[in-house]
């Protein structure tokens, strides 16, 4: 078992705000190992897939009090009848006890939710194997955007097609059709990987529609099942009301870099694959490291664009700008950027950046960083 060390301590941390953490993220992305290593023989693993453990809680104030163990795992306990019940007893009436359960979306248990739990919890989001960690893992930055950041497919010897049309179709079985009743595979499926195909563009709902044939409502309903189930991320623009400002059409990105290759066919990858697959690394870190404020994006009507942007105190933003090759990178977006928003910070975010340093262009002072230098 691999240490995540990272994970470890946000749950912990979210601990001491709140008796539950519900811990989400993508069918196979490391829940279930994560949550198993927790507690080391103080804690109690409950697999909610198992039908018997619906009758084991059907009592929540017995089941507790004879747990035996300050932390109770219950993995995906959106299979469980009335999970909100459970939590909610455990966490007013066992306030020693710490609680984390797991599912692939937050909606998975919101359905069944209508007690909210408000105060009572904190989610983490669980996104594919983060550069740092990759030490721990044993393997390059290469292989990761290769084979994607799922645990099982980063430690296989070889990249297999069959993991990724299996992981798809369990995908759908198990998470889509299960919680939102879509009933056609195919359909969904065309949908998921043209969504990878484009990953990290503009998205435009009715150019989908068209070139896939299908309605504009289901275009809509299927993105916003794909974002609930954390298999793509809507990055918003960033604006503030100038006319140059584009103001309305998200970018897109799968979310992992093992799929976006897959389903392009990027096998061996290029070095021109490299810069893009990058920008997908640095979004997730961003989203791990910023859990409550979401990536923007920023672009003017011109084209330049500036990756993503990250609002802070009162009128001051981020600019990060993500580069392969650090070389390469030109201030032209940068400066048009900062001629409307003059106040914040300039990254240039690189891989191998062991020393960060920072570089000036065009008058601007840069710091290049890799991603985790990037201010919390």
């Amino acid at each position: 078992m691999i240490d995540r060390p990272f994970w470890t301590r946000r749950i912990e941390s979210s601990w001491r705000e709140a008796p539950i953490v519900w811990l989400s993220g993508v069918r196979r992305s490391g829940k279930t190992t994560l949550a198993q290593s927790l507690g080391a023989g103080e804690s109690l693993f409950v697999n909610c897939d198992i039908p018997a453990v619906e009758g084991m809680v059907r009592d929540p104030v017995l089941f507790f009090q004879n747990c035996g163990s300050r932390i109770v795992v219950f993995d995906e306990i959106h299979q469980l009848r009335d999970p909100a019940r459970l939590l909610k007893i455990g966490a007013d009436m066992f306030p020693k006890i710490k609680i984390l359960a797991t599912g692939s979306s937050t909606l998975a248990a919101g359905k069944k939710f209508r007690d909210t739990l408000a105060g009572r919890k904190r989610t983490i989001h669980l996104v594919p194997v983060m550069l740092e960690e990759l030490p721990d893992f044993g393997t390059t930055l290469e292989r990761r955007l290769f084979h994607g950041g799922l645990p099982q497919a980063l430690l296989a010897e070889s990249k297999s097609p069959a993991f990724y049309r299996e992981w798809m179709d369990s995908f759908f079985a198990r998470d889509i059709q299960r919680l939102f009743g879509f009933r056609d595979i195919n359909r969904f499926t065309a949908f998921l990987e043209y969504v990878l195909r484009q990953s990290g563009g503009q998205f435009d709902v009715s150019k989908t529609a068209s070139e896939l044939g299908i309605a504009r409502a289901t275009v809509e309903s299927h993105l916003r099942a794909l974002e609930t189930t954390h298999a793509a991320t809507c990055v918003r623009p960033f604006h503030r009301g100038s006319s140059t400002e584009l103001v309305k059409q998200p970018k897109v990105y799968g979310f992992d870099t093992g799929f976006v290759s897959f389903v392009r066919g990027w096998n061996p990858l290029r070095s021109e694959d490299l810069g893009d697959l990058w920008e997908h690394v640095v979004l997730e870190t961003l989203q791990a490291r910023l859990p409550e404020t979401p990536p923007l994006y920023w672009r003017d009507k011109r084209g330049r664009e500036i990756d993503f942007v990250i609002p802070r105190n009162r009128d001051a933003v981020d600019a990060i700008e993500c580069k392969w090759n650090p070389d390469a990178f030109d201030a032209d977006a940068l400066a048009a950027f900062r001629a409307i928003h003059p106040r914040g910070r300039n990254y240039l975010v690189s891989p191998g950046t062991t020393h960060p340093h920072v570089r000036s262009s065009k008058g601007f002072e840069i710091e290049v960083v890799d991603p985790a230098g990037i201010p919390v």
